[in-house]
């Protein structure tokens, strides 16, 4: 019989859960043909790519909305650190409402457009406002949905020089209300055509991790099976540099699987302490994420050891790529550089709320049948933008 996360197929379809299961359970394939796809257009992607990269002026900026936004957030400190380029993470949603606060119009730019439908108001509004101000500006769209609007505008503009679209593998548009295949596509797409990995590396790591992460899908069910069935009220997701965002994009995650039931909040490390500690109480749920940096891990352990003898949550764990003897600590095994940790993470994280979600009886699938909120957002006006 075929079942995905421990549950059976026809089980899922009647809970409305099937979509989001399989979704959440195909990410390595899907990252192995990731890998393979970038293998076959390597000359088309490297003469788009690799004259803009050479020039150590150019600003990248990632951007999307929503989990495509988070993505970047994670993304960009690793990437500026490792390839020495500007790169910044901004959310379409905050460039549309205030552009030249994040677009800069007299400096190179390449705007790397994450989005899984292509569709959503917000980002073919960045693509066309980023066309507007800045002066050399270039696009690369990250796409799961091959048929899009920015699909449209890439064949409307006909300017290869200046705009390339590489679409994910099929499967990578999830079905279901939560992006899972596609933010994670996404992400690794991002680093292997923007983070300066070589060919051999890119495949080898790339191994790792989809088969480590194979195993933490059997592994961590009865884990987060029984964390989903503790009465949190809510989840807060801690971790440093690019931890901070697949926090943000977790707490993200179990908001909208729960429909907002459980409320969640990410934060860095060091920014808990700072006031947000007050969210922690006898009904929370603490998840820190461990760099493998040793630099970073001593901030990790100082607030992990913190937050369990304080012993105000409910409950308090960590995940780690090192080994641990402590039960608190879901060890991963990954000795890897933290940008590739960022993968069973986040699988954590999309594994924790799809069980929450059941555990109120929703369905994971469409978590608001009602309508009010939308797998692509919906009632966004776009206003002209006049510069001053």
């Amino acid at each position: 019989m075929q079942k995905y996360l421990d549950y059976s197929l026809d089980w899922l379809t009647k809970h409305g859960a099937e979509n989001t299961a399989k979704e959440i359970c195909q990410q390595p394939q899907i990252w192995r043909d990731l890998l393979e796809i970038i293998t076959q257009q390597h000359e088309q992607l490297n003469a788009f790519l690799q004259p803009l990269l050479a020039d150590p002026d150019l600003e990248i900026i990632l951007t999307g909305a929503g989990s495509s936004a988070f993505g970047g957030v994670a993304l960009a400190p690793w990437l500026r650190e490792h390839t020495k380029r500007n790169v910044r993470a901004y959310g379409t949603t905050e460039i549309v409402a205030d552009p030249l606060q994040y677009l800069s119009p007299n400096k190179k730019t390449l705007v790397v457009s994450f989005a899984r439908s292509g569709n959503s108001p917000e980002s073919i509004a960045t693509v066309k406002l980023a066309d507007q101000l800045v002066s050399d500006c270039y696009h690369l769209f990250l796409t799961c949905n091959p048929t899009c609007a920015l699909t449209d505008y890439a064949h409307e503009k006909n300017d290869p020089k200046r705009i390339l679209q590489f679409v994910m593998p099929e499967g990578s548009h999830d079905l279901g209300f939560a992006m899972t295949s596609s933010i994670s596509s996404m992400m690794l797409a991002t680093l292997l055509l923007l983070g300066d990995i070589g060919h051999d590396d890119a495949c080898k790591t790339v191994t790792t991790i989809a088969n480590i992460c194979e195993d933490k899908i059997l592994t961590w069910q009865p884990i987060t099976k029984q964390l989903a069935q503790q009465p949190h009220e809510r989840v807060i997701y801690v971790g440093s540099s690019c931890f901070t965002g697949v926090a943000q994009e977790s707490a993200l995650k179990i908001l909208e699987l729960t429909a907002g039931k459980i409320a969640s909040r990410f934060d860095s490390i060091l920014g808990l302490r700072h006031g947000p500690k007050f969210m922690v109480d006898s009904s929370s749920l603490v998840v820190c994420f461990f760099s493998n940096d040793p630099y970073i891990r001593q901030y990790d352990n100082d607030l992990f050891n913190e937050l369990v003898h304080d012993k105000i949550a409910m409950d308090v764990i960590a995940l780690s790529g090192q080994p641990s003897s402590d039960k608190q600590m879901q060890v991963i095994d990954c000795p890897l550089a933290d940008c590739w940790l960022m993968f069973p993470y986040l699988l954590f994280a999309q594994m924790l709320a799809f069980e929450k979600s059941l555990r109120f009886e929703l369905t994971p699938d469409n978590p608001c049948p009602t309508g009010e909120v939308n797998r692509v957002v919906k009632g966004v006006h776009i206003y002209p933008f006049n510069q001053k």
